[in-house]
């Protein structure tokens, strides 16, 4: 005896899958059934609107008085599966897992240290922009850097005067950026600029020494050592170790203050960090319209700094560049780059 075969559905005889079903009354309804009755709800809504009835609580009276709706709820239905099928619960708890995991993979990416820099608001608003290129061909508010992994410990020797003459990001055996600042606005206006450290593991930036150019004029900075005194290499106390060619010295910003002669030897003194967060910031007044600054920013890992140590394996530093207008309250921003002014004209005149 043949086996007796149920006749196939046709589409709108068949049931739509769990998350799109409607009831009504009830009973689940077919997709022929669901597109009958949203046709002639449309039909309906546009018969009410013409002849004045607007109010979505009348409409609703009239349609269920004629079988047009639908049991309300629909919308928990994927919740109400899971909760009453166990391959629902396997489902939504594969789901949370997944989102678990990206979210873990975009915390370890940023934590994995980055560099950005970024400006403010304000900035933006007055016309400033950002880019990588000093034909401004992608200009932008903000920039972003690749996380550079398993970085070696350098000395400040091996940071070559070419640094700057390579735009964007360009890391070997150090980091090193170089992008440039346009007032594409049409005032004069005053900015600054703070390397600010906002993420950090194993106190990697005890180790870290940074160079800034601005326009190809370098100053280097690091953390104080335990004295609360800058750092020095060679230590100020040792003698007969040093540099025989003080490193980057012709394109000091501060030469006075950063090298030191001992005997035949230089010595190198980075400028202490500002603080815990902050490593370092600068001034720029009386930018014109069309104006453009160049800035370098070389990290590296500073070998025979005696913070450079094996605690450090594994560890991570996230810095950015934060670019502001230059609030005229900000006493300390503008007598401090006044200093820097007067060094910088003494330095020129005296060597």
């Amino acid at each position: 005896m043949a086996k007796e075969t149920k006749p196939r559905l046709t589409w709108s005889e068949r049931k739509p899958f769990f998350l799109f079903r409607k009831k009504r009354s009830g009973v689940v309804l077919t997709r022929g059934q669901i597109k009958d009755i949203k046709r002639k709800r449309k039909h309906l809504r546009r018969e009410m609107r013409a002849k004045g009835i607007k109010k979505r609580e009348d409409i609703e009276v009239i349609a269920s008085g004629q079988n047009l709706y639908f049991d309300r709820g629909g919308k928990l239905a994927a919740f109400k599966f899971a909760m009453k099928s166990k391959g629902g619960l396997l489902l939504l708890g594969a789901a949370v897992v997944l989102l678990l995991a990206l979210w873990l993979v975009s915390w370890i990416t940023t934590m994995r240290g980055h560099f950005t820099i970024n400006m403010s608001h304000d900035l933006f608003s007055e016309g400033f922009s950002l880019s990588e290129t000093a034909d401004f061909e992608n200009p932008t508010s903000q920039l972003m850097c690749d996380p550079l992994n398993h970085v070696p410990e350098i000395s400040i020797s091996s940071i070559s005067p070419d640094v700057i003459k390579t735009d964007g990001q360009h890391n070997s055996n150090y980091f090193a950026y170089t992008y440039y600042i346009r007032n594409e606005g049409s005032s004069t206006a005053d900015y600054k600029w703070e390397l600010v450290l906002n993420s950090e593991s194993q106190n990697v930036s005890s180790a870290i020494w940074v160079m800034v150019f601005e326009d190809d004029k370098m100053a280097f900075y690091a953390k104080e050592n335990e004295d609360g005194d800058p750092e020095s290499l060679p230590g100020k106390r040792e003698t007969g170790r040093g540099y025989v060619d003080p490193p980057l010295y012709n394109m000091a910003r501060y030469p006075r203050e950063q090298y030191e002669k001992v005997g035949s030897l230089w010595r190198v003194i980075p400028r202490k960090f500002e603080s815990d967060t902050v490593a370092a910031h600068g001034v720029r007044e009386q930018m014109k319209p069309g104006e453009t600054h160049k800035y370098t920013i070389v990290m590296w890992l500073e070998g025979d700094d005696p913070d450079c140590n094996d605690e450090l394996v594994g560890g991570h530093l996230g810095m950015e560049i934060y670019m502001s207008l230059l609030d005229k309250a900000d006493d300390s921003s503008v007598s401090s780059e006044w200093k820097d002014t007067w060094e910088d004209f003494w330095n020129k005149i005296f060597g």
